[in-house]
């Protein structure tokens, strides 16, 4: 196998840019983490990447995510970046270290509520929609005070920020990252421990840590194309 077509070889690669895109922004080398973006990817496959590292690691699917959360073991940090509907929500909440995906004060309520009282709190963060799309989940920008402000109150959660999928625009790729910071800024004088922002995927990483990134989920750039759910 050519030693640079590997998931190893991409995956430092990707940890590099990271680096380097910190780097030109002036910021420090420890102040955005890489969730690696593990949906679709079997426990066998990332076996191998998580020996002697400890990888976040961001998943979809709830079910798939079990199945490698029991195989690979605690020395990975599970991030729950996917849709959640209320009858997952008690494995989300016993299962996983972060969640990126809450929008709604229903499921805030559940995964409070569910928390194991052993566990430490789940962090979570809140998805915005930040380009206002009616077909894509996540809170709209009016309404984050109050949905901020719901979840600050549970003891089981720790709100620690915000997160966003804009829609792509190749002729401003930083609008919507910029527009995510300033949200998490207006928040920070009632929210002190609200310092997180996920966005920034493989296509939009360097922009994104220019705006203020402090988590980036990169998959595609580790593993290439990823299959659809359909197939596998």
């Amino acid at each position: 196998m050519n030693p640079t077509d590997t998931d190893q070889h991409r995956l430092e690669q990707v940890q590099s840019q990271l680096a380097d895109a910190l780097s030109a922004a002036g910021r420090d080398p420890d102040s955005c983490s890489l969730i690696v973006v593990s949906k679709t990817q079997s426990a066998a496959r990332l076996a191998p990447l998580v020996q002697g590292q400890a990888l976040a690691l961001g998943e979809n699917y709830l079910s798939e995510a079990l199945e490698k959360i029991e195989t690979l073991g605690p020395g990975c940090q599970w991030h729950y970046i996917g849709a959640i509907q209320s009858n997952k929500t008690a494995d989300i909440a016993a299962h996983f270290d972060w969640v990126h995906t809450l929008d709604r004060a229903k499921i805030a309520q559940r995964l409070n509520d569910q928390r194991p009282a052993q566990m430490a709190p789940l962090k979570v963060l809140i998805q915005v929609n930040i380009d206002d799309e009616p077909q894509k989940a996540g809170c709209r920008i009016d309404q984050l005070a109050d949905l901020a402000d719901t979840i600050a109150a549970y003891p089981r959660l720790q709100l620690k920020g915000l997160m966003s999928i804009p829609k792509p625009n190749p002729q401003d790729p930083a609008r919507a990252h910029q527009r995510l910071a300033q949200c998490l800024h207006d928040l920070q004088d009632r929210h002190f421990g609200m310092t997180e922002l996920s966005m920034g995927m493989s296509g939009d990483m360097r922009e994104a840590v220019a705006a203020g990134a402090t988590q980036v989920r990169i998959g595609t750039a580790i593993f290439g194309p990823r299959p659809t759910k359909e197939t596998l």
